[in-house]
């Protein structure tokens, strides 16, 4: 079982708020999407409960077919990654005020990470073909 903490976070201008139940864990990202959207791997973590303030200024963007993410209108900062058909949202950990502690624990597509970048965590490892076979 996953342990929980409650956290709150903003996007850079402060448009959009949040307060979120998320796990204590922290994953990262290396596929071509996630380092495009953000210039390096996407770290998140899970929100099993999400509550936005200032949703007006939030736009999504259909990224595949089985997933959209979330960004600030205003200043384009990265809210969510969101599967269409689970529940909860995938938060980038640097949204979050105050201390937040973290324990990171996978990394998926590792095959598709450049050689020019590693972490130096001992972690679970998934490759691509991992990841979809999880979720088919």
């Amino acid at each position: 079982m996953q342990q929980i903490q409650t956290v709150k976070g903003q996007c850079l201008c402060t448009a959009v708020k949040l307060q979120a139940r998320v796990e204590k864990h922290m994953d990262a990202c290396h596929c071509g999407m996630c380092r495009r959207w953000g210039g390096g791997p996407l770290l998140v973590t899970h929100a099993v409960e999400v509550v936005f303030e200032g949703e007006d200024a939030i736009s999504n963007y259909a990224s595949s077919d089985w997933a959209q993410r979330g960004f600030c209108r205003h200043c384009g900062t990265h809210l969510y990654y969101k599967l269409l058909s689970g529940e909860g949202y995938e938060v980038p950990v640097g949204l979050f005020v105050g201390d937040v502690e973290f324990e990171f624990v996978k990394e998926i597509f590792i095959d598709r990470k450049p050689d020019w970048y590693d972490f130096a965590n001992e972690t679970t490892r998934q490759t691509e073909e991992e990841v979809f076979a999880q979720f088919s």
